[in-house]
Protein backbone atom coordinates (compact mmCIF):
# COMPACT_ATOMS: atom_id res chain seq x y z
CA UNK A 1 0.00 0.00 0.00
CA UNK A 2 1.31 3.44 -0.96
CA UNK A 3 0.72 5.97 1.82
CA UNK A 4 -0.05 9.04 -0.26
CA UNK A 5 0.44 11.57 2.52
CA UNK A 6 4.11 10.56 2.71
CA UNK A 7 4.73 11.74 -0.85
CA UNK A 8 2.22 14.53 -1.36
CA UNK A 9 4.78 17.27 -0.64
CA UNK A 10 7.29 15.58 -2.97
CA UNK A 11 4.80 15.63 -5.85
CA UNK A 12 3.83 19.25 -5.18
CA UNK A 13 7.52 20.22 -5.19
CA UNK A 14 8.08 18.26 -8.41
CA UNK A 15 5.16 20.01 -10.10
CA UNK A 16 6.48 23.38 -8.99
CA UNK A 17 9.93 22.47 -10.32
CA UNK A 18 8.48 21.70 -13.74
CA UNK A 19 5.71 24.29 -14.08
CA UNK A 20 7.12 27.17 -12.05
CA UNK A 21 4.78 30.17 -12.08
CA UNK A 22 3.33 29.39 -15.50
CA UNK A 23 3.39 26.79 -18.28
CA UNK A 24 4.13 29.25 -21.05
CA UNK A 25 3.28 27.02 -24.01
CA UNK A 26 0.04 25.61 -22.69
CA UNK A 27 -1.16 28.95 -21.34
CA UNK A 28 -0.40 30.78 -24.61
CA UNK A 29 -1.93 28.19 -26.93
CA UNK A 30 -4.63 26.11 -25.22
CA UNK A 31 -8.01 27.59 -24.16
CA UNK A 32 -8.82 26.94 -20.52
CA UNK A 33 -12.23 25.60 -21.60
CA UNK A 34 -10.80 22.86 -23.83
CA UNK A 35 -11.67 19.31 -22.71
CA UNK A 36 -9.68 16.37 -24.11
CA UNK A 37 -9.34 12.63 -23.83
CA UNK A 38 -5.97 10.88 -23.71
CA UNK A 39 -4.38 7.47 -23.20
CA UNK A 40 -1.14 6.65 -21.42
CA UNK A 41 0.47 4.05 -23.66
CA UNK A 42 3.21 1.57 -22.78
CA UNK A 43 6.06 1.54 -25.29
CA UNK A 44 7.82 -1.39 -23.64
CA UNK A 45 6.95 -4.54 -21.73
CA UNK A 46 7.20 -4.98 -17.99
CA UNK A 47 5.52 -4.58 -14.61
CA UNK A 48 3.39 -1.47 -14.15
CA UNK A 49 4.04 0.40 -10.92
CA UNK A 50 3.11 3.96 -10.04
CA UNK A 51 -0.55 4.24 -11.03
CA UNK A 52 -1.36 5.90 -7.68
CA UNK A 53 1.39 8.44 -8.45
CA UNK A 54 -0.25 9.36 -11.75
CA UNK A 55 -3.54 9.77 -9.92
CA UNK A 56 -1.92 12.00 -7.28
CA UNK A 57 -0.31 14.25 -9.89
CA UNK A 58 -3.64 14.95 -11.54
CA UNK A 59 -5.58 15.11 -8.28
CA UNK A 60 -3.25 17.87 -7.07
CA UNK A 61 -3.48 19.74 -10.38
CA UNK A 62 -7.19 19.36 -11.03
CA UNK A 63 -9.74 17.29 -9.11
CA UNK A 64 -11.93 17.29 -12.20
CA UNK A 65 -9.61 14.96 -14.11
CA UNK A 66 -11.07 11.48 -14.59
CA UNK A 67 -8.81 8.43 -14.88
CA UNK A 68 -9.90 4.92 -15.87
CA UNK A 69 -7.29 2.17 -15.53
CA UNK A 70 -6.94 -0.69 -17.99
CA UNK A 71 -4.48 -2.60 -15.81
CA UNK A 72 -3.97 -3.12 -12.10
CA UNK A 73 -0.93 -1.98 -10.16
CA UNK A 74 1.69 -4.71 -10.45
CA UNK A 75 0.20 -6.13 -13.64
CA UNK A 76 2.28 -7.06 -16.68
CA UNK A 77 1.89 -5.04 -19.85
CA UNK A 78 3.09 -5.33 -23.44
CA UNK A 79 4.09 -2.55 -25.86
CA UNK A 80 1.36 -0.48 -27.53
CA UNK A 81 -1.16 -1.21 -24.76
CA UNK A 82 -3.08 1.52 -22.95
CA UNK A 83 -2.32 1.75 -19.24
CA UNK A 84 -5.14 4.17 -18.53
CA UNK A 85 -7.62 6.60 -20.06
CA UNK A 86 -7.67 10.25 -18.94
CA UNK A 87 -10.34 12.85 -19.55
CA UNK A 88 -10.57 16.46 -18.44
CA UNK A 89 -9.30 19.98 -18.89
CA UNK A 90 -6.58 19.98 -21.55
CA UNK A 91 -4.39 22.50 -19.74
CA UNK A 92 -4.28 20.33 -16.60
CA UNK A 93 -3.56 17.13 -18.52
CA UNK A 94 -0.70 18.77 -20.41
CA UNK A 95 0.83 20.36 -17.31
CA UNK A 96 0.95 17.04 -15.48
CA UNK A 97 2.00 14.91 -18.45
CA UNK A 98 5.77 14.86 -17.95
CA UNK A 99 5.79 14.32 -14.19
CA UNK A 100 3.15 11.58 -14.40
CA UNK A 101 5.11 9.77 -17.12
CA UNK A 102 8.46 10.22 -15.36
CA UNK A 103 7.16 8.71 -12.12
CA UNK A 104 5.38 5.88 -13.91
CA UNK A 105 8.48 5.09 -16.00
CA UNK A 106 10.82 5.10 -13.03
CA UNK A 107 8.62 3.10 -10.67
CA UNK A 108 7.74 0.56 -13.36
CA UNK A 109 11.41 0.18 -14.24
CA UNK A 110 12.26 -0.63 -10.62
CA UNK A 111 9.36 -3.08 -10.31
CA UNK A 112 10.30 -4.79 -13.57
CA UNK A 113 13.99 -5.05 -12.64
CA UNK A 114 13.10 -6.38 -9.19
CA UNK A 115 10.83 -9.04 -10.66
CA UNK A 116 13.65 -10.27 -12.90
CA UNK A 117 15.78 -10.93 -9.81
CA UNK A 118 12.85 -12.47 -7.95
CA UNK A 119 12.05 -14.80 -10.86
CA UNK A 120 15.68 -15.91 -11.11
CA UNK A 121 15.80 -16.89 -7.45
CA UNK A 122 12.29 -18.27 -7.02
CA UNK A 123 13.40 -21.95 -6.87
CA UNK A 124 15.87 -21.28 -4.04
CA UNK A 125 13.73 -19.93 -1.19
CA UNK A 126 15.66 -16.67 -0.94
CA UNK A 127 14.26 -13.14 -0.65
CA UNK A 128 15.40 -10.17 -2.73
CA UNK A 129 15.96 -6.96 -0.75
CA UNK A 130 16.69 -3.40 -1.78
CA UNK A 131 19.27 -1.09 -0.20
CA UNK A 132 19.69 2.62 0.60
CA UNK A 133 21.11 3.25 -2.88
CA UNK A 134 18.12 5.35 -3.83
CA UNK A 135 17.44 8.72 -5.46
CA UNK A 136 17.39 11.55 -2.87
CA UNK A 137 13.83 12.34 -1.76
CA UNK A 138 12.45 9.41 -3.77
CA UNK A 139 13.30 6.56 -1.40
CA UNK A 140 9.73 5.90 -0.28
CA UNK A 141 8.51 5.72 -3.88
CA UNK A 142 11.40 3.54 -5.01
CA UNK A 143 11.06 1.11 -2.13
CA UNK A 144 7.32 0.92 -2.84
CA UNK A 145 8.14 -0.04 -6.43
CA UNK A 146 10.45 -2.78 -5.16
CA UNK A 147 7.54 -4.31 -3.27
CA UNK A 148 5.33 -4.14 -6.35
CA UNK A 149 8.01 -6.16 -8.17
CA UNK A 150 7.97 -8.85 -5.48
CA UNK A 151 11.03 -7.70 -3.53
CA UNK A 152 11.33 -6.70 0.10
CA UNK A 153 12.55 -3.54 1.79
CA UNK A 154 15.75 -3.32 3.82
CA UNK A 155 15.83 -0.53 6.38
CA UNK A 156 14.17 2.67 5.22
CA UNK A 157 16.98 4.81 6.60
CA UNK A 158 19.59 5.16 9.30
CA UNK A 159 16.87 5.50 11.92
CA UNK A 160 15.05 2.14 11.84
CA UNK A 161 17.76 -0.52 12.04
CA UNK A 162 21.33 -0.84 13.26
CA UNK A 163 23.69 -1.85 10.44
CA UNK A 164 27.34 -1.91 11.50
CA UNK A 165 29.24 -1.49 8.24
CA UNK A 166 32.92 -1.68 7.34
CA UNK A 167 33.47 2.05 7.81
CA UNK A 168 31.98 1.98 11.31
CA UNK A 169 34.39 -0.83 12.18
CA UNK A 170 37.29 1.01 10.52
CA UNK A 171 36.67 4.13 12.62
CA UNK A 172 36.47 2.07 15.82
CA UNK A 173 39.68 0.18 14.97
CA UNK A 174 41.50 3.46 14.36
CA UNK A 175 40.32 4.82 17.70
CA UNK A 176 41.61 1.69 19.43
CA UNK A 177 44.92 1.92 17.63
CA UNK A 178 45.33 5.52 18.79
CA UNK A 179 44.46 4.44 22.33
CA UNK A 180 46.92 1.53 22.03
CA UNK A 181 44.16 -0.88 23.01
CA UNK A 182 44.98 -4.59 22.92
CA UNK A 183 41.34 -5.54 22.41
CA UNK A 184 40.85 -6.55 18.76
CA UNK A 185 37.26 -7.85 19.06
CA UNK A 186 35.74 -4.79 17.39
CA UNK A 187 32.80 -6.67 15.86
CA UNK A 188 31.94 -8.32 19.18
CA UNK A 189 32.08 -5.07 21.12
CA UNK A 190 30.15 -3.15 18.45
CA UNK A 191 27.27 -5.60 18.46
CA UNK A 192 27.23 -5.66 22.27
CA UNK A 193 27.10 -1.86 22.45
CA UNK A 194 24.43 -1.58 19.78
CA UNK A 195 22.30 -4.26 21.43
CA UNK A 196 22.61 -2.52 24.79
CA UNK A 197 21.62 0.91 23.44
CA UNK A 198 18.93 -0.06 20.92
CA UNK A 199 15.29 -0.69 21.77
CA UNK A 200 14.31 -4.35 21.88
CA UNK A 201 12.41 -4.27 18.60
CA UNK A 202 15.37 -2.78 16.65
CA UNK A 203 17.28 -5.30 14.55
CA UNK A 204 21.06 -5.33 14.75
CA UNK A 205 23.02 -6.29 11.62
CA UNK A 206 26.77 -6.41 11.05
CA UNK A 207 28.72 -6.52 7.80
CA UNK A 208 31.59 -8.96 7.41
CA UNK A 209 33.97 -9.54 4.50
CA UNK A 210 35.54 -12.93 5.24
CA UNK A 211 35.08 -16.13 7.24
CA UNK A 212 37.24 -14.92 10.14
CA UNK A 213 35.01 -11.89 10.67
CA UNK A 214 31.94 -14.06 10.16
CA UNK A 215 33.01 -16.46 12.93
CA UNK A 216 33.42 -13.52 15.30
CA UNK A 217 30.06 -12.07 14.33
CA UNK A 218 28.08 -15.30 14.62
CA UNK A 219 29.18 -15.70 18.23
CA UNK A 220 27.51 -12.39 19.12
CA UNK A 221 23.90 -11.48 19.84
CA UNK A 222 23.39 -10.20 16.29
CA UNK A 223 20.17 -10.64 14.27
CA UNK A 224 21.55 -10.44 10.73
CA UNK A 225 25.00 -10.90 9.22
CA UNK A 226 25.71 -9.30 5.84
CA UNK A 227 28.23 -11.28 3.82
CA UNK A 228 29.66 -8.43 1.78
CA UNK A 229 31.48 -9.13 -1.48
CA UNK A 230 32.18 -12.70 -0.40
CA UNK A 231 32.32 -15.27 -3.22
CA UNK A 232 29.64 -18.01 -3.33
CA UNK A 233 32.05 -20.63 -2.02
CA UNK A 234 32.78 -18.68 1.16
CA UNK A 235 29.10 -17.83 1.60
CA UNK A 236 28.24 -21.52 1.39
CA UNK A 237 30.84 -22.18 4.09
CA UNK A 238 29.30 -19.46 6.29
CA UNK A 239 25.84 -21.00 5.86
CA UNK A 240 27.22 -24.37 6.90
CA UNK A 241 28.86 -22.89 10.00
CA UNK A 242 25.55 -21.26 10.93
CA UNK A 243 23.50 -24.38 10.29
CA UNK A 244 25.70 -26.83 12.21
CA UNK A 245 25.48 -24.83 15.39
CA UNK A 246 27.72 -21.83 14.99
CA UNK A 247 24.81 -19.58 15.96
CA UNK A 248 24.34 -21.49 19.25
CA UNK A 249 20.77 -22.44 18.50
CA UNK A 250 19.65 -18.98 17.39
CA UNK A 251 18.34 -18.34 13.86
CA UNK A 252 20.69 -15.66 12.54
CA UNK A 253 19.68 -14.34 9.13
CA UNK A 254 22.42 -14.39 6.50
CA UNK A 255 22.38 -11.76 3.77
CA UNK A 256 24.57 -11.79 0.65
CA UNK A 257 25.44 -8.46 -0.93
CA UNK A 258 27.90 -6.88 -3.33
CA UNK A 259 28.53 -7.29 -7.06
CA UNK A 260 25.55 -9.59 -7.53
CA UNK A 261 23.94 -9.41 -10.96
CA UNK A 262 21.23 -11.15 -12.94
CA UNK A 263 23.96 -13.23 -14.54
CA UNK A 264 25.42 -14.60 -11.29
CA UNK A 265 22.59 -14.35 -8.77
CA UNK A 266 21.62 -18.02 -9.02
CA UNK A 267 25.09 -19.00 -7.80
CA UNK A 268 24.51 -16.89 -4.69
CA UNK A 269 20.94 -18.13 -4.23
CA UNK A 270 22.16 -21.74 -4.26
CA UNK A 271 24.41 -21.12 -1.23
CA UNK A 272 21.50 -21.22 1.20
CA UNK A 273 21.52 -17.59 2.30
CA UNK A 274 18.22 -16.21 3.52
CA UNK A 275 18.27 -13.04 1.46
CA UNK A 276 20.20 -11.13 -1.17
CA UNK A 277 20.34 -7.33 -1.24
CA UNK A 278 20.70 -5.67 -4.64
CA UNK A 279 21.54 -1.97 -4.94
CA UNK A 280 21.04 -2.04 -8.71
CA UNK A 281 17.27 -2.48 -8.51
CA UNK A 282 16.94 1.12 -7.34
CA UNK A 283 20.10 2.90 -8.43
CA UNK A 284 20.29 1.69 -12.03
CA UNK A 285 17.06 0.05 -13.24
CA UNK A 286 16.14 0.10 -16.90
CA UNK A 287 13.26 2.56 -17.07
CA UNK A 288 10.08 1.59 -18.85
CA UNK A 289 8.86 3.91 -21.59
CA UNK A 290 5.38 5.42 -21.59
CA UNK A 291 3.76 8.18 -23.62
CA UNK A 292 0.58 10.21 -23.30
CA UNK A 293 -1.42 10.43 -26.55
CA UNK A 294 -4.37 12.79 -26.96
CA UNK A 295 -7.15 10.90 -28.76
Amino acid sequence: MLEKEKIRKFIIDALNEDIGKIDLTTTFLIPSTAIVKADIISNSSGIVAGLPLVEMVYDILDRGIRIKYNISEGGEIEPDKAVCYIEGQATSILKGERLALNLLSHASGIATTTKRYVDKTRPYNVDIYDTRKTTPNMRYIEKYAVRIGGGKNHRMGLYDQVLIKDNHLAVLKELRDKAKSQNSAVITDSVKTARKRAQKNVKVEVEVKNIAEFEEAIATDVDIIMLDNMPPGEIKEAVKIRDVGGAKGRRIILEASGNITLENIEEYAKTGVDRISIGAITHSPERMDFSLDVI
